[in-house]
């Protein structure tokens, strides 16, 4: 009899009555407390335990040395583009939902684009006792190299997230997401049809993931991540991502430590499509190049120092944006952002467009897919359609 109790109360512990909705399965892996939650008893391993503490530190470090001073900084250094409630386009940006949400909080829709996989809503229920302390542990790899240098470095979160068994790019934009005090409320896959329309019954070659949470205003705001090559020979093939982009009407752009892709003439599309798209564009160097931003409908500015590029991207410097910082009275920035991440060191670029901001026409979205079981979302916010400029 003793035997069999023990048996049962080992199940019990590994049997959950419900599935763990989202928000709880990205608090568990965010290493946040989980009083109340079905995962508490998950919780009580050691490896969460040393998850949770890990992450903690590094996350202090990362508030007072950079977070917090953007979140300062931003509403005076960029003032149209912090208060406004459009979509924001972060290209080349990996999952880094951490910097699109603490420079813009305000964003009704972030849209992120990048090569990296989605991947599958991760359920950390799944996972054995051994497999669990190694998905955290290259999940905690991933995270240090933002968190200590505002970027991810390509080549080590390729291997991290090949080597768990929480692939692509959502068990990171989970952590993301709770640790800015988001509160998830539904996740899905997607794909894009050939006009840029959500479909979920479908797989297409543009496989994305849209994530509906409330934001820390209590407001309800979505993340849209998609995998997707961006290079204009690609765009000419598959136009998918940016009719899809079209239908957001007026956006705000944002990219750094891009690998100065736009300056090559290979992302010209992408590059001329932030520039005719998007109201206000934030960027370190290594994005439009200064030079490319015509002056007759773009104001632009820069904050900081321009030491030039990294040494691994040398054939990238710009004289012109030199010479700018040599002859402006340019104003510091108390953080540091990009490749050069370290403070005093580092370069930011705000673009205002002059031109007449296109207007939007509400487009109605697809219903979501059948209830598949887990928690209901709320109504999609509406994409909007851009209608011609008017002169």
């Amino acid at each position: 009899m003793n035997k069999t109790l023990v048996l049962l109360l080992a199940l019990a512990q590994t049997t959950f009555a419900e599935p763990p909705t989202p928000n709880e399965q990205a608090r568990f892996l965010a290493g946040l407390p989980q009083e109340g939650s079905s995962l508490a008893g998950l919780a009580q391993r050691g490896e969460f335990n040393s998850h949770a503490k890990e992450l903690d530190a590094t996350w202090a470090d990362a508030e007072q040395r950079q977070l917090g001073p953007i979140r300062e900084w931003a509403p005076l250094g960029l003032p149209e583009a912090v208060s406004d409630t459009s979509p924001l386009l972060y290209v080349f940006s990996g999952p880094d939902f951490l910097h699109a949400h603490t420079f813009f909080p305000n964003a009704s829709a972030y849209v992120l684009a990048a090569v990296e996989p989605v991947g599958l809503p991760p359920d950390v229920t799944k996972l054995s006792e051994g497999e669990l302390g190694s998905s955290l542990r290259n999940l905690r790899n991933t995270l240090n190299a933002s968190l200590s240098f505002s970027f991810f470095i390509t080549a080590d979160m390729k291997k991290d997230l090949q080597a768990t068994k929480l692939t692509g790019t959502l068990p990171v934009l989970y952590v993301f997401l709770a640790r800015c005090g988001c509160h998830i409320q539904s996740v899905e896959n997607i794909w894009l049809d050939a006009e840029g329309k959500i479909v979920t019954d479908k797989e297409t070659k543009t496989a994305g993931a849209r994530i509906t949470f409330l934001g820390t205003k209590g407001k309800v705001q979505t993340l849209y991540y998609f995998s997707a090559n961006i290079a204009s020979w690609a765009l000419k093939q598959d136009a998918s991502f940016l009719r899809f982009c079209d239908g957001l009407g007026m956006m705000n752009g944002f990219t750094k430590s891009a690998s100065y892709l736009m300056h090559l003439n290979e992302f010209h599309t992408i590059r001329d499509y932030l520039l005719t798209h998007c109201h206000t564009m934030t960027q370190d160097d290594s994005g439009i190049m200064w030079k490319d931003f015509p002056r007759e409908s773009w104001d632009v500015k820069a904050y900081g120092w321009y030491p030039g590029p990294i040494p691994l991207f040398k054939q990238h410097y710009q004289p012109d944006l030199a010479e700018y910082y040599r002859s402006t009275e340019v104003p510091t920035i108390p953080f540091g952002i990009g490749y050069q991440w370290r403070p005093g060191q580092s370069t930011l670029i705000y673009g205002v467009s002059k031109m007449m901001v296109r207007k939007a026409i509400p487009v109605v979205e697809e219903k979501p897919a059948a209830d598949s079981g887990a928690p209901k979302a709320p109504a999609p916010i509406q994409a909007l359609k851009a209608l011609p400029v008017e002169q």
